[in-house]
């Protein structure tokens, strides 16, 4: 069963989570990315709460910024060291005498999660990641890859002033996009169903502009006249390297982030386990729940 617990924060900040499985069991936190919530972990909170899988406690909070959590206004308040805070104060909240067992993530919660491991590798025993580039090579082909640049182009979209009204528009028409142009097809996929669309919609009527504010935060985007964004940014190798074990599974027909952004990422992961997924897209947790549950726990095991 999944409860929903509002956490606050000692810095103010209040998350909405969903929970299964026992207190005081090794916890494993699940960070979501755009334009998603919480609800897209249910099938793996589920199956890693169970005493065969684990019997973790398994938390996935709303992010900040999204469907009912705190919304900050100011852009800087989703910068990747306040993001990180959040995280933080979770690893304490739920699992106060011991690291998490793993903090998994996708997209833009995976990006918090590489700064996160980066900066606090004791907080967490183990890293998963899937379809959420690395900073290190996310900048290199932001830098030079033309490719790159023009796969991430909607960055530039995502951080105009008029955005969230624009997304909304003709029932989130371009917010469908996203799903069915992320993959190697334009087509619908099997997975969003009219149940899901209802789910995410009721997500998307609390606001959009928390969500839209981490990509107005990061200069992690393309550059354009006017902008360097990316192209201004050096970072250091320490603020690159992870040393806890790491988990990466890859859709490698994510239009968005292409395969090129793995290769050379064992450079900053010493301790890596690569998966790569030939018929997967960036939305591979929804695409291949089973699998993705299955290599996890293999790989926690």
């Amino acid at each position: 069963m999944i409860q929903i617990q509002r956490v606050a924060l000692p810095h103010g900040i209040e998350l909405d989570c969903r929970v299964a499985g026992d207190t005081g069991r090794p916890v494993m936190l699940f960070l979501h990315g755009f334009p998603e919530a919480a609800f897209v972990w249910d099938a793996l909170l589920l199956h890693f709460s169970q005493a065969a899988n684990g019997g973790y406690l398994c938390v996935a909070p709303d992010m900040r910024g999204y469907a009912g959590s705190s919304s900050p206004t100011d852009v800087k308040a989703y910068r990747a060291k306040e993001l990180v805070k959040d995280v933080i104060a979770l690893q304490r909240h739920f699992s106060p005498s011991q690291p998490l067992a793993c903090l998994v993530a996708h997209d833009w919660g995976g990006a918090v999660a590489w700064n996160a491991a980066n900066q606090h590798p004791s907080m967490m025993q183990r890293l998963a990641i899937i379809n959420s580039p690395h900073p290190g090579t996310f900048l290199r082909d932001l830098k030079a890859d033309a490719n790159q640049q023009s796969a991430s182009d909607y960055m530039n979209f995502l951080i105009r002033d008029d955005a969230q009204a624009l997304l909304a528009e003709d029932d989130y028409r371009r917010l469908w996009a996203f799903f069915t142009n992320m993959g190697a097809d334009s087509g619908p996929h099997a997975w969003l169903t009219e149940d899901i669309k209802h789910t995410y919609r009721a997500v998307w009527q609390q606001g959009l502009d928390g969500a839209l504010n981490y990509y107005r935060a990061s200069p992690l985007r393309p550059p354009r006249a006017g902008d360097p964004a990316a192209s201004a940014i050096e970072l250091p190798e320490e603020m690159l390297r992870i040393l806890v074990p790491t988990l990466v599974l890859w859709g490698m027909q994510d239009m968005a982030l292409p395969p090129g952004l793995i290769e050379g990422l064992s450079a900053y992961v010493p301790d890596l386990q690569l998966h790569r997924v030939h018929d997967g897209t960036h939305w591979l947790v929804h695409e291949q729940p089973e699998w993705v549950a299955q290599t996890i726990g293999n790989w926690l095991r």
